[in-house]
């Protein structure tokens, strides 16, 4: 049986494992990340922090996953003024396939709407297929993808 709970400061050593092992997966399709000495999250903040939900997942008594929700300002342009992101989404690979990440943004969707949102975003790297899967297992679908460039890479005397 998977449980969620909120995190607390002494699940720090473990939240500190998963964001490194969140790096690791992503590194592969993020060129731009720092090899080593590099952290995504202030994860005491996230703990503390009242428009933040962070949750830990456990199933047999092992810390198998988390993932947080934080309350935001929408842009103008939308026709909601807030909305929650979604972040910091691991599940420990013995665990995966389980229905541990799926526990987690149920949890925190109820958490959301609870506050008064709606409106939930997150973001994943487009070649992270099994990631997109999971979340559109529970309800999300694509709407926005972001483009880059490194412009050491491009010859900016080019006129077309």
């Amino acid at each position: 049986m998977i449980t969620i709970r909120k995190a607390t400061i002494e699940d720090l050593t473990v939240l500190f494992e998963f964001e490194q092992g969140v790096l690791h997966a992503e590194r592969p399709m993020d060129e731009t990340l720092k090899l080593k000495n590099t952290y995504y999250y202030d994860i005491p903040n996230l703990i503390e922090d009242s428009s933040v939900e962070l949750v830990i997942a456990e199933l047999d008594g092992v810390i198998a996953g988390c993932g947080y929700a934080k309350i935001k300002k929408a842009r103008d342009c939308f026709q909601f003024d807030q909305f929650s992101y979604l972040g910091f989404m691991f599940t420990k690979e013995d665990y995966r396939g389980r229905g541990v990440n799926k526990k987690i943004m149920n949890y925190l969707y109820n958490w959301s709407f609870s506050k008064g949102i709606n409106e939930v975003r997150l973001e994943v790297y487009p070649t992270n297929i099994p990631a997109i899967k999971a979340y559109e297992k529970s309800g999300m679908t694509c709407s926005m993808q972001t483009m880059r460039i490194d412009l050491r890479s491009k010859n900016l005397k080019d006129s077309d």
